[in-house]
């Protein structure tokens, strides 16, 4: 399956303004038709599965702009619903035919945080209190309808640990996927270990990688698949490596319908892109692995 590419690529690309602290998340009440604009337009480039802009909206992310529990809780349904609205849309408009998903995301504690420390991992925070952060997050996307829950850009296997622990009972699958690098989570733990923790999950029903370089990929599918025994979602960036003291991105973007194939033998199920992935790339993944 085709799983879609940055949603704040197309909205940054769609002219939006994504350098607030709730980074897409704000669009969700100043601009939701912006939002399902985005999912549409990777819907119609050949996406079967959208992930919602929950990726950096929290309970405490939103406090911090005065918007209150209730009405936070209220923006974060709304994202799933904004995802489905975007499917029907893109049958109706677009033509686009065939089964349409929406994985409603869930990021690391370190996005809420906005400082890069999703990258990182190690906030100094025990599990359970890991735990009680995602929970209440979770438990509202679950209420909303998802198809799945996309447990994302994960750095370290403690904070895999405390979300496992906050997807039990919540009746809706979820897929978990870290951000990696040099063959290891972020943070450094091994690889192999971190993958092992969804292996028994129930509730998980993909594991693999995303927001990391494309040539990351391969081996890590292929390790997930082989620890798991479960099917593996891949989805990284472009390539192009993000100057934070420059706010810009440096170096070439790979051509990830070139790799997709290795990913799918690799034991790839879910494929597609990450930061700096727009729905062109997305319509080039899905040529690619329909092929």
């Amino acid at each position: 399956m085709v799983v879609d590419g940055g949603l704040s690529e197309q909205l940054a690309a769609r002219g939006n303004d994504l350098s607030d602290a709730l980074w897409s998340a704000r669009l969700l009440a100043d601009a939701p038709e912006e939002v399902v604009a985005a999912h549409r337009a990777y819907y119609a480039a050949g996406a079967e599965v959208a992930i919602t802009a929950s990726y950096q909206a929290t309970f405490e992310g939103f406090a911090r702009r005065g918007v209150g529990r209730v009405a936070a809780a209220r923006l974060l349904g709304d994202s799933v619903g904004l995802a489905r609205r975007a499917a029907d849309e893109a049958r109706e408009a677009d033509g686009v035919t065939g089964p349409l998903w929406v994985a409603a995301s869930a990021g690391p504690y370190g996005a809420m945080l906005a400082d890069g420390s999703e990258y990182r991992g190690r906030y100094g925070l025990s599990v359970a209190e890991l735990e009680r952060f995602h929970r209440p997050r979770l438990e509202v996307l679950a209420a909303a309808g998802p198809d799945v829950l996309a447990l994302e850009t994960v750095p370290d296997a403690d904070e895999a640990r405390a979300l496992l622990r906050a997807v039990r009972g919540l009746g809706v699958p979820a897929w978990l996927s870290y951000s990696v690098a040099g063959g290891r989570t972020r943070a450094g733990d091994r690889l192999a270990d971190a993958f092992a923790l969804a292996a028994d999950a129930p509730e998980v029903v993909a594991v693999g990688v995303n927001c990391c370089d494309p040539r990351e990929v391969e081996p890590a599918v292929r390790l997930a698949a082989r620890v798991t025994g479960k099917p593996v979602v891949a989805y990284p960036n472009s390539g192009e490596r993000w100057d934070a003291a420059a706010r810009a991105w440096r170096g070439p973007a790979q051509p990830l319908a070139g790799l997709a194939g290795e990913w799918v033998a690799a034991g790839a199920r879910l494929v597609g892109g990450c930061c700096r992935v727009g729905a062109q790339a997305v319509r080039e993944v899905a040529g690619a692995v329909r092929g």
